[in-house]
């Protein structure tokens, strides 16, 4: 989602249903979002600003605050209203930056994200966790609700697994949907990831294909689901395969993904 700032006369940015906008009209809660970020880094990194509601908040912190926005009539408003954001401004699709060639110190991710591509950024978020400490954003609250899940919910699912293995998951509060202009069809909330310390023993590409294969035949027994991936005799024999992927918490996959590493490795 977008942001929308009333208290500057000229023409307002309009929303654009394909870039799915939204803007968020309420100060208090632009505010309450900038709030959220707790990481002290030198960095942010706001996702689709739109008119600068939020924006305006995060830029009274002392941090070097840059913004990416697809939106070019989003991109003009915010440069003949906030001058600090001169060459601070990347015009593009976050979804195709290359952080590590913007960013060479950590960067903190706030948003309130579009929700046609709120999974993606999250995904993207993953696969820059090393140099993304701290992500708060704006979802639908159904997205938050995914995220944030525990074992034993049917919300829990493969965005549940991959993002608490390697971040803290917090849903902070609820957004009603006639705080946007236009407001949309559905509830919107507000989460924060804070990254957790000491991951580098995960096997990522086997937890991703592990996570993604037992979620995708989520009914099945685990012995089941994941028979396309050759289980390692280490494991036959071992209580997470008579689970289902619902039923194993991050920790279980954690662990699973080990004990799957250390016998297809004893196999080799």
């Amino acid at each position: 989602m977008k942001n929308n700032n009333n208290t500057h006369k000229e023409k307002l940015v309009s929303a654009k249903k394909h870039l799915g906008q939204h803007f968020l009209t309420d100060l208090n809660i632009s505010k309450k979002i900038a709030e959220s970020l707790i990481s002290n880094t030198k960095n942010i990194l706001e996702i689709g600003p739109g008119m600068g509601v939020l924006t305006q908040f995060l830029l009274e912190s002392k941090a070097n605050v840059q913004v990416c926005e697809i939106d070019s009539e989003s991109v003009e408003y915010l440069q003949n209203n906030f001058p600090q954001l001169n060459g601070k401004i990347i015009q593009g699709d976050f979804l195709k930056l290359e952080l590590e060639k913007l960013f060479t110190e950590q960067v903190s991710i706030i948003g309130n994200f579009p929700y046609n591509i709120s999974s993606q950024i999250l995904f993207k978020a993953l696969d820059y966790k090393e140099l993304i400490p701290e992500l708060v954003g704006m979802f639908q609250k159904e997205v938050a609700e995914r995220v944030v899940a525990e074992h034993g919910n049917k919300t829990y699912g493969i965005l549940s697994v991959l993002l608490q293995a390697y971040y803290d998951a917090e849903y902070l509060f609820t957004v009603h949907e006639n705080v946007f202009n236009p407001p949309p069809k559905v509830k919107s909330a507000v989460i924060r990831l804070t990254r957790k310390e000491n991951t580098d023993f995960i096997n990522r590409k086997l937890l991703f294909s592990i996570v993604k294969t037992a979620f995708n035949q989520r009914r099945k027994k685990l012995s089941n689901a994941l028979k396309s991936l050759t289980i390692p005799k280490s494991l036959e024999s071992h209580n997470f395969l008579n689970l289902r992927a619902e039923q194993l918490s991050v920790n279980d996959f954690i662990e699973l993904t080990k004990i799957w590493e250390d016998g297809k490795t004893k196999s080799d």
